[in-house]
């Protein structure tokens, strides 16, 4: 299959569901070169609907959850198309779009593990008129894997240094990071919550659907001893390879602490953004020791609280947002979608078994042709 034009789309909602991030991609020697990028908002009501169905408060029937992922297809096509618009992209000159999808569930474990993300795929080549990619984590999952992380490849080509040791950390709604190792090895997962909960119990108490810059977490006073309760689940014991959820870090996961409801929301919310940097740091501590320093993207790097608080825990490990190395941390995840619909189109694998403990590399995703 033809990789010319070499312009590639990459869309994805995280499990924070603040909106989907589009990046249009070129690329060079093999490495991608954001050219142009934008956040799509969902509307009001569907993103709801999204983190209610993610976080297992509301089931869908049959027709619901087709009626959702049409839905979610229809809201990624017109991401893909105002990013094409306003930037001037006809979009024959983009060879696919790669769509991560939302994700719903993820339960990589058990007798029949599955990893499940909605966003027709077929309606956004409709609606385009652009190859799609999609389905990319469901390959890797059935060959024994986590399906999760799936950017350190892109981590590793876009933020490795030679004989230096070096962790990504993406702080989206779950962080996770990626060491790349003095010897160029690689290893990534999922250490924990990040955004997600702030983001969740900061709309539920302010009806704000993220804190700004971390404000409303310093307004307020760690509580030790649900701070303790929290670290006491069993995830953040786990050994790589793993990864989690919204499925399972979630409100109700929180409100499951009888100290949740004695205290005031400020000390929640401070002890919630405390949780985030203590599984991060533990993280890197145990599976880092030789890191000299932490390059942060996803868009925990706005909450200046939150940033700050790493700084401290990582020390003397320096910790930057990637955007000093010239990679916009924003968007860094949808580039990977991009790079990785360019895998599946030149018949290349898309996994690192080493990161997510499939039996071996896959391709991933499934191709959904646009009309001719």
């Amino acid at each position: 299959m033809s990789d010319a034009p070499a312009l590639y789309l990459g869309l994805i909602s995280g499990t924070s569901a603040d909106g989907i991030d589009a990046a249009l991609v070129s690329f060079e020697h093999e490495r991608p070169h954001l050219l142009a990028a934008h956040t799509h908002p969902w509307p009001t009501a569907l993103r709801e609907q999204i983190l209610a169905v993610a976080q297992g408060e509301t089931s869908l029937d049959l027709d619901a959850f087709g009626r959702l992922d049409v839905a979610l297809g229809r809201g990624f096509a017109e991401a893909a198309l105002v990013l094409l618009r306003d930037h001037g992209i006809d979009a024959a000159a983009v060879r696919a779009i790669g769509s991560h999808g939302q994700t719903l569930r993820h339960r990589p474990a058990g007798e029949y593990p599955f990893t499940l993300q909605l966003g027709d795929a077929a309606t956004i080549a409709e609606r385009c008129g652009i190859d799609v990619v999609a389905d990319f984590r469901r390959a890797d999952v059935a060959a024994g894997g986590q399906g999760a992380p799936l950017l350190p490849a892109v981590h590793a080509m876009l933020l490795g240094h030679p004989g230096h040791g070096r962790v990504v950390l993406n702080l989206g709604g779950i962080a996770n990071i990626t060491v790349l190792g003095v010897d160029g090895s690689v290893l990534g997962f999922d250490t924990g919550p990040a955004n997600g909960l702030l983001d969740a119990w900061c709309l539920r108490q302010h009806g704000e659907p993220f804190d700004r810059d971390g404000k409303f977490a310093a307004s307020g006073r760690i509580d030790t001893a649900l701070l303790d309760a929290l670290l006491a689940d069993p995830y953040f014991a786990l050994s790589p390879p793993k990864s989690t959820g919204r499925e399972h870090f979630h409100l109700d996961w929180l409100a499951a602490q009888p100290r949740v409801a004695v205290l005031a929301p400020a000390d929640v919310q401070a002890t919630l953004l405390e949780l985030t940097a203590r599984s991060v740091a533990a993280a890197i501590t145990r599976h880092a020791p030789d890191a000299e320093d932490v390059l942060a993207c996803g868009g925990g790097v706005h909450n200046g609280a939150l940033m700050r608080r790493l700084a401290e825990l990582l020390a003397p490990r320096m910790l930057s947002s990637t955007a000093a190395f010239g990679v916009d941390p924003d968007f860094l995840e949808a580039t990977a979608f991009a790079w990785l619909a360019r895998q599946r189109l030149l018949g290349l694998p898309g996994n690192l078994p080493a990161v997510t403990g499939a039996r071996g590399p896959r391709l991933l995703g499934a191709v959904h042709p646009a009309p001719r």
